[in-house]
């Protein structure tokens, strides 16, 4: 199929030239991973979209070259070619991300490595420790192997140096001979290991100011990006395994490349045209505990959150009452509430791991004899998955909306095993379950091309026939359409669904009033769980001050995650979970579910339109009335992306409002003594401010919506402006997203 033809250059970025479409040969190496049956589905998808993207840039250029002299073009014809130009560069298919959330040391880098076939590819953790960052692994048409290590800015790092060394001087502060009586707990631990990575031995006895002056040890490119290429997987490994691997503490062979894995933030990995992983799946190694640099904190929660898929990975050994593994689906089942999450599973790995003789000792009697240890471990993995089954569609039901789609899943437990996908020696590759998990991700991806190319054919459909209309003068008439009548229309149904969208979070207020009292009654045992240490709590008050000095979030690579906000308000999310979920559903329509009246509200106005244009006696009804009825199921669905995206503050502001009261205590906290008064602390500091009544009515009023707090300024938000330009919506005097009422917005969040 030929390329689209080059335009004329021209200063003037409306007529700016469409991007180049893929060549035959490389759309063809996409289909490497699917069965003939699929790549002939999606062979035809692509044809389909190549046909229309042809069109639609032929339509661009015939409408650039018609008004290319002309110097007043009008606002209407702007528009369009706008409209157009943004439709040709649509990506065919947002990337879909699949989450492997874990503990280190449960099997998430050894399981991507047999997924994609490629033994030992991502370095797995044994003698040595893998960099807490996030990995992500896809596949493209490029010819080689490729990894790009993200490093933190300057500004980033800097941040990171100054609360490591104001967490290192709390030993030399006054009072220091009864400090060091203390153990050095893990948080001083791993802020020394740091700093002896980044500047050598000694640095942490020296000062923030001091260190600003060291020259680290490892080499930083000044783009903070360093690139790593390779013609086969084992080169690239042994490259990029100097980076993110590290030794134990105390390892006296450091590399250069090795002492600055504390300033990566993350690091993809592009594989090339693979035949097991189609393009368009980015998988995600993802630790399971965030980081205590901000930035890389704060990209650990996003990157959960834009997962539309999250496989929680626990090992064998560790699935069944860890108090890590209820933390990872705990969290799982928020990114279902307040990001795109909308499959999670349980995916337990190492399961060739067992000991024959003690389970034959403790299973029951009376089942069929076992003859053999490949027996004995289907046997195993059969109960697993039938009890963990049972435990997490329970927990999800608690959670989420009876329709939510994660419900229906037959399978919602894999077990898996990695050595045994290479090794085979009692177990096939079908019950080592990893072509399941690929053909999982293959129907995933196959689902999601299917809905995205019947959106965009749509859109592109209603384009196309405004278009073909100005083929004949004729058409170009003064068949206006009287705005009056329509605005108030327009006006009337925005009042209507301003009442609806007022109604659905008024089924919040009961919960969140139950959910308040049960947070202010149980803050003390809550907290008392979060602080203190089956181990004994000498040293622990390093990582009190860690946590002061994150405003109550501490993340290391060795303790389980330490979120007091979140903890003190869990009471309330335990309450309002279901009814949140229910207004945010997208399946069978509720009175509290918001996006069915949203749905009523653009379903009436394409009707109005319709009517509207019949009764104007449209010459050329059909095209204008095809065209502005798609246009507005194009611009509110840009308006259901921009609530969805919203979804996560407004889910978050009840963390976030605690998080705010009790900075005054963890500041008071970080510059105390520090000693063994924490319970003392815990009692006087975090709570009064925290928990008055005001505040509680306060975090009451955020996630409703009826407060000033939940307010949008006017004007809007900006990054949702720059959307609308991008993605082509009308100027002002054509109806809009951005034309809602303030008190609407308002209520959806923003």
């Amino acid at each position: 199929m030929a390329d689209t033809e080059e335009l004329h250059p021209v200063e003037d970025d409306l007529f700016k030239e469409p991007i180049k479409k893929r060549r035959r040969s490389d759309r063809d190496q996409r289909f490497r991973a699917f069965p003939s049956v699929e790549q002939c589905a999606l062979k035809e998808y692509e044809k389909l979209e190549s046909r229309t993207r042809r069109v639609l840039s032929n339509t661009y250029q015939k409408l650039i070259q018609s008004v290319f002299l002309d110097d007043s073009i009008p606002n209407g014809v702007k528009y369009l070619i706008n409209r157009l130009l943004a439709l040709i560069e649509k990506p065919s298919l947002d990337p879909v991300y699949i989450g492997l959330f874990g503990s280190t040391g449960a099997g998430k880098s050894s399981l991507i490595n047999a997924i994609i076939q490629q033994a030992m590819f991502l370095p797995v953790s044994g003698e040595s420790i893998c960099t807490s960052c996030i990995v992500q692994v896809s596949s493209s048409c490029c010819e080689q192997y490729e990894a790009k290590i993200h490093l933190l800015s300057d500004q980033e790092w800097k941040e990171e140096l100054k609360n490591l060394t104001r967490l290192l001087h709390g030993t030399e502060e006054p009072g220091g001979e009864e400090a060091a009586a203390w153990d050095r707990d893990d948080a001083v631990e791993e802020a020394i290991w740091k700093l002896q990575m980044v500047y050598g031995n000694g640095a942490e006895s020296k000062s923030y100011e001091q260190l600003l002056r060291v020259k680290p040890k490892g080499k930083i490119p000044t783009s903070r990006i360093i690139t790593l290429k390779a013609e086969e997987a084992g080169e690239l490994s042994d490259k990029l395994d100097a980076y993110i691997r590290t030794q134990r503490r105390g390892w006296d062979g450091e590399s250069a490349e090795a002492r600055i894995w504390p300033l990566i933030k993350h690091v993809e990995v592009t594989l090339p045209k693979s035949e097991l992983i189609p393009e368009g799946v980015v998988l995600v190694d993802i630790p399971g505990t965030g980081d205590f640099n901000s930035k890389r904190d704060e990209m650990w929660k996003k990157t959960i959150d834009k997962c539309s898929v999250i496989w929680v990975i626990s090992d064998i050994e560790r699935v069944s009452g860890g108090k890590a593994h209820e933390d990872l689906l705990n969290e799982s089942i928020k990114a279902c509430q307040r990001g795109f999450c909308r499959d999670v599973a349980l995916v337990v790995t190492k399961t060739d791991k067992l000991h024959l003789p003690e389970y034959l000792r403790e299973r029951k009697v009376g089942k069929q004899a076992i003859q053999s240890q490949r027996e004995a471990v289907l046997e195993r993995n059969e109960m697993i998955k039938l009890q963990r089954n049972r435990i997490l569609k329970e927990k999800l039901k608690r959670k989420l909306p009876g329709d939510f789609k994660v419900l229906e899943a037959s399978d919602l437990v894999y077990t898996v095993s990695a050595q045994e996908y290479w090794q085979q020696a009692f177990l096939t590759e079908e019950e080592t379950e990893i072509p399941r998990l690929r053909e999982y991700i293959r129907k995933r991806l196959l689902d999601e091309k299917k809905r995205m190319m019947t959106k965009y054919v749509t859109e592109a459909f209603g384009l196309l026939l405004l278009t073909d209309s100005f083929n004949s003068a004729q058409n170009l008439a003064n068949e206006h359409l009287h705005m009056s009548g329509l605005r108030r229309f327009v006006e009337e149904k925005v009042e209507l669904l301003e009442k609806a969208i007022t109604q659905c979070f008024a089924h919040m207020e009961r919960p969140l009033q139950e959910g308040v009292r049960t947070a202010r009654a149980s803050y003390r045992r809550i907290l008392g769980a979060c602080l203190v240490r089956s181990k004994g709590n000498q040293g622990f008050h390093q990582t009190l001050k860690a946590v002061c000095l994150k405003n109550g979030i501490y993340a290391s690579r060795t303790l389980a995650r330490i979120d007091l906000n979140e903890a003190i308000t869990q009471p309330i999310y335990d309450q309002i979970d279901p009814v949140f979920g229910g207004i945010f559903r997208t399946g069978r329509p509720t009175d509290s579910a918001l996006m069915p009246h949203i749905d009523a509200f653009k379903h009436s106005l394409q009707e109005k339109m319709t009517e509207i244009g019949i009764k104007n006696g449209w010459k050329y009804d059909s095209y204008k009335k095809h065209f502005l009825i798609q246009e507005i199921s194009t611009i509110l669905g840009t308006l259901e992306g921009h609530i969805l995206r919203k979804k996560r503050r407004v889910y978050e502001s009840l963390a976030t409002s605690v998080q705010n009261d009790l900075k005054p205590c963890y500041e008071d906290w970080d510059h105390g003594e520090g000693d063994g008064q924490y319970r003392h602390h815990a009692d006087t500091c975090f709570v009064p401010g925290g928990w008055s009544l005001q505040g509680a009515r306060r975090r009451q009023e955020r996630v409703q919506g009826d407060g000033k707090a939940a307010q949008k300024p006017e004007g809007g938000c900006r990054e949702c402006a720059a959307e609308e330009r991008h993605a082509g919506v009308p100027p002002a005097d054509v109806p809009r997203q951005g034309g809602l009422p303030q008190s609407v917005a308002s209520r959806l969040g923003a």
